[in-house]
C-alpha cells in the first residue's frame, strides 16, 4: 500500500532526458515536492540538504517539521524519472518466458488465450495482478499501459489494485469477437461495447479525476475484431475524445497477411489494404492511439501514422522472443512518429523497462548490421524512449517523464555499487547480497556510469520508487 504523502525535499544527483539525444545531469541539487506530489522547485548548486532547505523553505512557506528529506546517500546513487511501460498484458504475466518455438498466431492459441480466460476466477486474477504490479514497480515502472482480459470483473479488479498500490496505469478491457476460441471472446459487437462502457464507468467511479488510473479503449488487434466491432469502437472513441486507444499493428508477417484477407478495401472503404488504413477507416488511428510493435510498417503507413499523430510502442524483447522481426525505430522517429518502450509480457520475458531499453539498443544494432548504420540507438536515446517518449505515447507528457517545476514526482532512486580497495562493494559486508550487477570503480564519468546501468542494471539497483510523491516501493 502506498504511504501517505507529505512535503518532501529530495537531494543529490538528478538525471533526466533533456532531449532525445541528451541527458541532463544535476548534481548537488534539491527538488522540492509538495504534498500533492507536484515538483515546486528545482534548485542546483547546494552543498548539502541543510543549505538547500535554508534557501528554499522560506520561499515555499514550508516549516522544517512538515518536510521529509530524502537524500541520495552515496555518490553512486541518483534520482531518475520513473519508467513508462507503454505496452504489456497484465493477464499474461504467469507466462513470461514461456513461448516455446511459437510465432504470434500459434502462441496466442497455445499459451495466451487459455491463461487469459482463466482469470475470470477472481482469486486467480487477484494473485496474478497483484504480483505483476509489485514486480513492475520494483523495476521502476511508475506508469503502465495494461491490457486485462475480456472479463469486466477481472479488468475492474486490475484497476482497483493499481489504484491501491499507487501505480499510475492505463487499464483496458480487451475487445475481441472473432478468430479466437469460443470460450474466450465477446458474444457480439454490442456485447463488447456494453462491457467496455461498464469497465470505463467503474474506473471513473474509483478515480473520478483519472489522475492515477485511466480507462483505455482496447481492440486486441484487427484480426480478432469484426468490422462492426471496430466501427463501434471508433464511434466510442469519437464520443470520448478524452480516452486513449491501444492495439497492435504489423507485429508479424502472417498477421499482416490475415488483415489484408479479412479487411479488403471493399469492406472498409480505405484507399488500400494496409493494416494502418484499416484502423484509420474505423476512426481508431488518432493522436491518442498507442500502436504496439510496428515491425513491418510500410513507408505509406509510417507517414499515415505520423499524420494522424498516433504513437508506437517498441517492444524489442517480444519481437525477438517470438521471432516477429526488428522494428526500425530510427526510421520511425525520422518519419515524425513518437515512440516509447513496452515490455509486452508475456511475449516479452521481462517486466523491466530497463531491459527493454538495452534490448532496444541491441536490436537497433541488428538493424544497422542489415546495412543502415545510422539505425543504432544510443544510451541517451533509449532512456528517452523509456521516460519522456513513453510519457508522450500514453498522453502524460505534461505530467511525467522529467524533473521540472509543475511535473508530478514519478521517480526512482537508483543505487550503483562502488567497488572498494579490496574488490568488494562499499557498505556491503562479506556474505551480504550486493546491490545489483553494476560495479562503479570511481573513475568513470557520469555518462559511463549511466551506460553501465543501462547494460548491466536490474531491479536490485532500484532502491525506492515514488508516484505522485508517494513512496510505492522500497528495497529493504
Amino acid at each position: 500500500m502506498a504511504t501517505p504523502s507529505r512535503n518532501k525535499l529530495f537531494f543529490g544527483s538528478f538525471i533526466h532526458s533533456k532531449t532525445l539525444a541528451e541527458l541532463e545531469y544535476l548534481h548537488g541539487t534539491a527538488v522540492a515536492v509538495d504534498s500533492a506530489g507536484k515538483i515546486v522547485a528545482v534548485a542546483p548548486g547546494h552543498a548539502d540538504p541543510a543549505a538547500a532547505a535554508a534557501a528554499l523553505f522560506p520561499t515555499l512557506g514550508w516549516a522544517p517539521a512538515d518536510v521529509d528529506i530524502v537524500q541520495a546517500k552515496s555518490e553512486s546513487h541518483f534520482f531518475f524519472p520513473g519508467f513508462i511501460d507503454t505496452h504489456l498484458h497484465a493477464s499474461q504475466y504467469p507466462n513470461v518466458g514461456i513461448f516455446g518455438n511459437s510465432t504470434l498466431l500459434d502462441w496466442l492459441n497455445t499459451y495466451t488465450f487459455p491463461l487469459e480466460a482463466s482469470l475470470a476466477d477472481p482469486a486467480k486474477a487477484r494473485k496474478v495482478y497483484t504480483r505483476v504490479i509489485r514486480k513492475t514497480l520494483a523495476h521502476g515502472t511508475t506508469c503502465a499501459a495494461y491490457y486485462a482480459t475480456v472479463d469486466v470483473a477481472s479488468t475492474n479488479l486490475l484497476a482497483d489494485l493499481c489504484l491501491a498500490a499507487g501505480q499510475r496505469a492505463l487499464v483496458g478491457r480487451v475487445c475481441m469477437d472473432q478468430l479466437s476460441p469460443a470460450y474466450y471472446r465477446d458474444e457480439s459487437p454490442a456485447a463488447a461495447l456494453a462491457a467496455t462502457r461498464a469497465s470505463i464507468a467503474h474506473i471513473e467511479a474509483i478515480d473520478p479525476t483519472l489522475s492515477l488510473v485511466r480507462p483505455v479503449l482496447t481492440p486486441r488487434f484487427a484480426p480478432s475484431c469484426s468490422a462492426p466491432l471496430l466501427k463501434g469502437l471508433g464511434a466510442l472513441a469519437a464520443e470520448r475524445p478524452d480516452l486513449p486507444i491501444q492495439t497492435h499493428i504489423s507485429e508479424n508477417k502472417n498477421e499482416i497477411a490475415l488483415v489484408k484477407e479479412l479487411f479488403p478495401p471493399s469492406a472498409t472503404g480505405a484507399p488500400d489494404d494496409s493494416y494502418s488504413s484499416v484502423y484509420d477507416a474505423f476512426g481508431l488511428l488518432t493522436d491518442r492511439t498507442i500502436l504496439a510493435h510496428g515491425v513491418h510498417l510500410s513507408e505509406f503507413e509510417a507517414e499515415l501514422i505520423a499524420k494522424r499523430g498516433a504513437k508506437v510502442s517498441h517492444c524489442p524483447c517480444s519481437n525477438s522472443a517470438i521471432t516477429s522481426g526488428a522494428a526500425r525505430v530510427r526510421w520511425l522517429l525520422e518519419k515524425g512518429v513518437t515512440c516509447g518502450l513496452g515490455t509486452d509480457m508475456s511475449g516479452g520475458y521481462s517486466p523491466s523497462v530497463l531491459e527493454a531499453a538495452r534490448l532496444a539498443a541491441l536490436v537497433s544494432r541488428h538493424v544497422a548490421m542489415g546495412g543502415d548504420d545510422k539505425a543504432k540507438l544510443t544510451v541517451e536515446e533509449v532512456l528517452y524512449l523509456a521516460t519522456r517518449g513513453g510519457a508522450e505515447v500514453v498522453g502524460l507528457q505534461e505530467w511525467v517523464g522529467r524533473f521540472e517545476v509543475g511535473m508530478d514526482w514519478d521517480a526512482q532512486l537508483v543505487g550503483l555499487g562502488t567497488v572498494d580497495a579490496e574488490g568488494g562493494v562499499e557498505g556491503v559486508e562479506e556474505g551480504e547480497e550486493e546491490d545489483g550487477n553494476v560495479d562503479v570503480f570511481g573513475w568513470e564519468s557520469w555518462a559511463e556510469r549511466v551506460a553501465k546501468w543501462v547494460y548491466n542494471g536490474d531491479d536490485r539497483n532500484t532502491r525506492k520508487v515514488w508516484v505522485k510523491g508517494r513512496l510505492v516501493h522500497e528495497r529493504k
